[in-house]
């Protein structure tokens, strides 16, 4: 990436007070023999969506970090700066995770390969070649739709608990507060380093086209590949329709129902905390992280935050 202009260096004040975000270090080591590939709600269309969002979400997170640790050296912030090493720590483990699951989806014939090579050429060639301020825009439009996605799982707790596929929700429902922990930490260094508004809203637009379009295509696709009798079973369509309203649903759908929150980062003074996750993260870290009965217990490391530097 080029070097930012030093005139685009200007810090404005938070409208919150920024709290510690951990770097938490995970060990799953998955079993393939217990994957259950109907794990969202026994819906294997709608599950489908999950598992592609897993093998993009890779790039992704690359994409996070890199625009991340180039634009950390402009923030003269240090609490900022601190909180950039976090975002950045976390989805460092995340991106490690998520293809260690990856390779377990590729031995039940998820097209893994061919999706990694589909992304490889789309990030390395579209989006890498973006100009910095474009990069930057789109790493805070990312960041705000996984934040919805986490708000929405943390508060449908019960979604997690349809399959016995213990290694997969646990990989899931750590993401999700994670997600949650460091949702404001990609907008704050966009508006701290540009502020944009239109130029907000054009890193907001390719974000939204990359989750709630192409990456449901491309889970539109895997039960064909692995299955393509699909094509000609009732009892497919049928969930289809199923999957259909699990995702987009007004009622209950994962972005369906949330569209009010995804279209609030439209408004000129949106922030991520107008969205008080705070009683959500507490009670989660309690249920997953409690050495004795959390859910993360079997799996958990280490954690640390990494330091305050002037």
């Amino acid at each position: 990436m080029s070097s930012m202009s030093t005139a685009a260096v200007i810090d404005m004040t938070p409208k919150h007070v920024p709290a510690d975000v951990p770097v938490r270090h995970m060990a799953f080591n998955f079993d393939a023999g217990r994957v259950d590939d109907r794990f969202y709600l026994q819906a294997e269309l709608a599950s489908a969506y999950f598992e592609a969002l897993s093998i993009f979400l890779t790039y992704g997170e690359d994409l996070v970090i890199d625009t991340a640790r180039h634009h950390q050296q402009f923030l003269t912030d240090p609490k900022l700066r601190q909180r950039v090493s976090s975002l950045i720590g976390q989805e460092a483990v995340h991106s490690r995770v998520h293809n260690e699951w990856n390779e377990v989806l590729a031995q039940h014939r998820f097209p893994v390969a061919f999706y990694r090579y589909l992304a490889d050429k789309v990030f390395e060639y579209g989006f890498k070649q973006l100009p910095d301020r474009m990069q930057l825009s789109m790493m805070a439009g990312i960041e705000h739709f996984t934040a919805v996605l986490a708000e929405f799982m943390m508060k449908h707790e019960e979604n997690f608990f349809e399959s016995d596929d213990e290694q997969q929700r646990a990989l899931w429902m750590w993401h999700m507060l994670e997600e949650s922990e460091h949702k404001d930490i990609a907008y704050d260094v966009y508006q701290t380093l540009s502020g944009s508004y239109p130029l907000r809203i054009a890193g907001f637009i390719i974000a939204a086209v990359t989750i709630i379009v192409l990456v449901p295509f491309a889970g539109s696709l895997i039960p064909v590949i692995r299955k393509p009798s699909n094509v000609l079973s009732l009892t497919y369509w049928r969930d289809v329709k199923r999957s259909a309203g699990l995702l987009f649903g007004s009622k209950d759908g994962v972005y369906g129902s949330t569209i009010r929150h995804v279209l609030d980062y439209l408004r000129p003074d949106f922030h991520p905390n107008d969205h008080d996750t705070t009683a959500y993260l507490e009670y989660y870290k309690k249920r997953l992280l409690d050495p004795e009965t959390g859910l993360l217990a079997p799996y958990f490391v280490r954690e640390f935050v990494p330091p305050l530097r002037a």
